[in-house]
């Protein structure tokens, strides 16, 4: 059982659901990452992404997009974000999920991006531009590892695909709320429901639901269908608009003890 599973299998059996945040690894530097890791832990932080800057993030707003345009001129390589995960993991064992695009990966490697990314002690990939479809190179180096390659799903999907996906799913699911990219809209619970519904009903595995999550509220909404809430752009934004304050890790860990509060 991977340390995703044990997790989430642990909140529900307590009747609880997860909070999932996600950060850009090295925005604004990679010790100031390594710093709201530990914050985000201390706030009751159930799973934590860490994205892994890109040059060309197609999939993520404006918000995300800046975020990796610091972290790249503060110097963040991927090999520095798996150092950064070593040293977390001196102190804690929550699962952590790098999030990002397929080029670095390849780049690096993927068998040895594989091997070294379980040292370190990662626990799940999720790369938005490589469909499941696609990741037979990829997957078979994973697996060997004990790595979980985190499925996304979109509204877009149709019910053949969906259903098909979900029963292979590794980790969780992360359905996406809506289209477009990060942080552009405004989730709506109500309307995602039945989705929602349908794929916990075919998966095997926990069902996550991001994108458009910014409140308390948001978050509580979505908590009531999905079995865990992932919210990025508003934390990304709010660790912007702190950066240079000495409050920054105050108010993150405010933020997401009134994020666990609520779900």
């Amino acid at each position: 059982m991977s340390n995703i599973t044990a997790t989430l299998s642990s909140l529900k059996e307590r009747n609880e659901k997860a909070l999932i945040t996600f950060i850009t690894a090295g925005d604004p530097n990679l010790a100031t990452s390594e710093q709201i890791v530990h914050t985000l832990i201390e706030g009751g932080v159930d799973l934590i992404e860490l994205g892994v800057p890109f040059s060309d993030p197609m999939a993520d707003g404006p918000t995300i997009q800046v975020s990796s345009e610091r972290a790249l001129t503060a110097g963040t390589t991927l090999r520095g974000v798996l150092d950064m995960v070593a040293r977390v993991r001196q102190h804690s064992n929550v699962p952590i999920v790098l999030m990002g695009y397929y080029n670095p990966v390849f780049c690096y490697g993927l068998e040895l991006f594989a091997r070294d990314a379980a040292t370190v002690g990662v626990d799940g990939l999720l790369l938005v531009d490589l469909p499941p479809e696609e990741a037979g190179e990829l997957h078979p180096f994973l697996h060997k590892a004990g790595i979980d390659l985190i499925t996304l799903l979109a509204p877009t999907s149709d019910a053949a695909r969906s259903a098909r996906l979900a029963s292979a799913g590794e980790g969780f699911l992360y359905y996406v709320s809506m289209t477009g990219v990060t942080g552009s809209k405004q989730v709506d619970a109500g309307a995602i429901a039945t989705a929602v519904s349908d794929l916990k009903a075919l998966s095997p595995v926990p069902v996550a639901v991001g994108f458009g999550i910014s409140t308390p509220d948001d978050a509580k909404a979505v908590a009531s269908i999905a079995d865990a809430v992932v919210v990025g752009s508003a934390l990304v934004k709010l660790i912007a608009e702190f950066s240079d304050s000495p409050n920054l890790l105050d108010e993150v860990r405010k933020f997401v003890r009134q994020l666990k509060a609520a779900i």
